[in-house]
């Protein structure tokens, strides 16, 4: 080469080299000499004039691998052909898309993991770039060209609209946004519903250019929601409306007051405790699922009918005036004992008594259930198997309730409400594993009231809030007292439905356990079945709170509403407590045993144990114990005394409980 070229080509900082047709390195560039590798040992011949540029993997002088981009030009040198060869060092640029291929495996597969998919919205173009991961969970195969219009109609018709809107406002503000849709999957039958994500990236000036976004397929997740909303809000054994769902309608009912009128009726089977005594509670079941069909076949369009718990339903009337909701409850009682309930071989005939209370100005939710109960305490009192409405001349039994909770309150104010503690034996051994404490109103004042007699209007009052809160207060200072620390007693107290409702309640336990020093296993609660499988939920939340913290939880008069049996594995309680009805004949053979080894097996195989009530005769306890009952209480077992009694007595007395393991017997015996 002249001299001229020849510093003209150690300026470029391209690596230039000339070699003879046998390998030998003829000349090259100061560039070509930094490259720090021997040019004439470079595998060259695989690069060939006119080709595309290659690039291969070269030791370096340091040992370490550096990648040459190398293009070949056919020349003459000294009228000799010979070829000039162009190398670029390319590591830094290789190491950079090694990096954004990593960067893209990493996120594909990100993407599987989470089962979440992206896409890239140029607004500009209006080109969308959809993940693999995304259209795989689309229906479509990697790689798919699937632009907005094909997108769109994929979507679920009602959807595009708010998914539209959506975007438009994110475009116009910015930042972030969110929306849940359904969509139809490539093959146009399989609906899904998708959660979604994104955000706007605007240029300097503030336009949008470019938006990215995420979507889950959160199908599962939802079908989960709606089978919980669906158990919070329904009545598992006649799929009515439960208590929670039917208050919540009656509320609706009285917004629209304004523009329409409205009714409600009180539904309660006359002599149901009969039925369920007489054929069982499989039988009682089948009567208030057989009713809840008959109910629903004869009510007008628009109205909603609900079971409240138990024997005891109810139907909101939307637009009924008094006397239209009258004539539809005397109907409900006509169609009812018209058509017997179907029985192996025959029929049971069932009747109704119905209280009807019309919508009227002033009233509230708590109003109109009083008046509708009180005229279906008029249709009880006339005879059963009819309808009364409610008269304002019945107003003298609410007062009469109102007093009841007004004593109760005063009562409680005074310091005057005690608790009476009954013995919870374990069956095996004969010691008292705990103590239900039992509520008592003992004010000096006449007539003297039961539990059964001020309870249930408590519990339509707020008050019944005030005294659950006072029943635990109550029972974690007697657990502090100094014999139920030095006996490690352990107490059982029931809590209401309102409370059961209260977001706060269980941490507030957990919170005055805490306060007290109380190891909070010490305190178990009770939930009656007909509470746990009308709130659901509210017993899953309840039960998370207080299981973490250390509480124990029961659920009690377990099988007055059989239907709940399979909804056992739902909640999560310690114990199971078996009712009454069950257990007092239990000795004698028949369906009883049968039913209470059904509920020790299923209890057992949850992790949970099981007490037996009203324990109030001697044969009961080896019958219970055969059956592998855990637990008993009752009368027999022990009668409830005064807490304070209780806690007067030395702890030794309760350590080895020698009386109560007399009263049951030996294991053996």
């Amino acid at each position: 080469m002249s001299t001229l070229p020849a510093l003209a080509a150690d300026t470029a900082s391209t690596a230039l080299a000339i070699l003879a047709p046998d390998g030998r390195c003829l000349w090259c560039n100061l560039a070509g000499r930094r490259l720090g590798v021997g040019l004439g040992e470079l595998p060259l011949g695989q690069v060939e004039p006119g080709e595309s540029a290659v690039e291969l993997p070269v030791r370096g002088s340091d040992g370490a691998t550096m990648w040459l981009q190398v293009r070949c030009h056919g020349v003459e040198h000294e009228g000799q052909p010979v070829r000039l060869y162009e190398l670029r060092d390319v590591s830094a640029e290789r190491q950079e898309r090694d990096r954004g291929r990593n960067y893209r495996w990493r996120l594909a597969h990100i993407e599987q993991l989470a089962k979440v998919g992206t896409w890239e919205w140029d607004v500009l173009t209006g080109a969308v770039v959809w993940s693999d991961v995304l259209l795989q969970m689309f229906g479509l195969p990697p790689g798919t060209n699937l632009d907005y219009e094909s997108y769109r109609q994929m979507l679920y018709p009602d959807d595009v609209a708010m998914i539209e809107q959506t975007l438009e406002t994110a475009l116009r503000t910015g930042g972030s946004f969110s929306y849940t849709h359904r969509m139809y999957l490539a093959d146009r039958a399989t609906l899904r519903v998708f959660e979604c994500y994104g955000e706007v990236f605007t240029d300097p000036t503030g336009a949008p250019v470019r938006v990215l976004g995420t979507a889950h397929d959160i199908t599962a997740m939802r079908r989960i929601q709606d089978e919980l909303t669906r158990l919070a809000e329904r009545d598992p054994l006649t799929d009515l409306p439960n208590r929670r769902a039917l208050l919540a309608r009656l509320d609706d009912l009285l917004a629209e007051r304004r523009e329409r009128p409205g009714a409600l009726l009180l539904i309660d089977i006359d002599n149901f405790k009969d039925i369920n005594d007489v054929h069982g509670h499989a039988v009682g079941d089948d009567v208030l699922r057989v009713l809840a069909r008959l109910l629903l076949r004869e009510l007008p369009p628009a109205t909603v009918l609900g079971r409240l718990g138990g024997d005891e339903f109810a139907v909101v009337l939307p637009g009924a005036h008094a006397e239209d909701a009258l004539a539809i409850a005397e109907t409900l009682c006509n169609a009812t004992v018209r058509t017997p309930v179907p029985l192996a071989g025959t029929g049971l005939r069932v009747t109704l008594s119905i209280g009807a209370a019309s919508l009227e100005p002033g009233d509230t939710r708590d109003t109109m259930l009083a008046h509708a109960d009180l005229a279906l305490y008029e249709a009880k009192n006339a005879g059963r198997n009819r309808a009364r409405l409610y008269l304002p001349e019945q107003y003298r039994h609410v007062v009469q309730r109102v007093s009841v909770v007004t004593r109760v309150r005063k009562a409680l104010d005074e310091n005057r409400m005690r608790l009476d503690a009954q013995p919870i034996v374990d069956l095996s051994t004969g010691d008292v594993v705990s103590h239900e404490l039992l509520i008592r109103l003992r004010d000096g004042e006449e007539p003297t009231l039961s539990p059964a007699e001020f309870l249930p209007p408590v519990e339509r009052d707020d008050l019944i809030g005030e005294l659950d809160r006072w029943v635990v207060a109550t029972a974690t200072t007697a657990l502090a007292h100094p014999v139920a620390m030095t006996a490690r007693m352990r107490f059982d107290i029931n809590i209401s439905a309102r409370s059961l409702e209260s977001p706060g309640f269980g941490d507030w336990v957990a919170r005055t356990l805490r306060a007290a020093g109380i190891e909070a296993s010490r305190l178990g609660l009770e939930i009656t079945e007909t509470a746990a499988i009308t709130n659901v939920a509210a017993v899953r939340h309840l039960a998370s709170t207080l299981r973490d913290a250390g509480c124990r939880l029961s659920l009690d008069d377990f099988g007055a509403g059989f239907g709940s049996f399979a909804y056992l594995k739902h909640l999560p309680f310690s114990t199971v407590k078996i009712a009454g009805d069950f257990v007092r004949q239990a000795d004698h053979g028949g369906a009883d045993p049968v039913l209470i080894d059904a509920v020790v097996r299923a209890a057992h195989g949850l992790g949970m144990r099981t007490v037996a009530e009203s324990v109030e005769h001697a044969a009961l306890v080896p019958a219970l114990r055969a059956l592998g009952v855990d637990a008993g209480q009752g009368y027999h077992l022990g009668r409830p005394i005064p807490l304070d009694e209780l806690l007067r007595r030395g702890p030794d007395e309760w350590q080895g409980n020698s009386a109560v393991a007399n009263v049951i017997g030996h294991p053996e015996s």
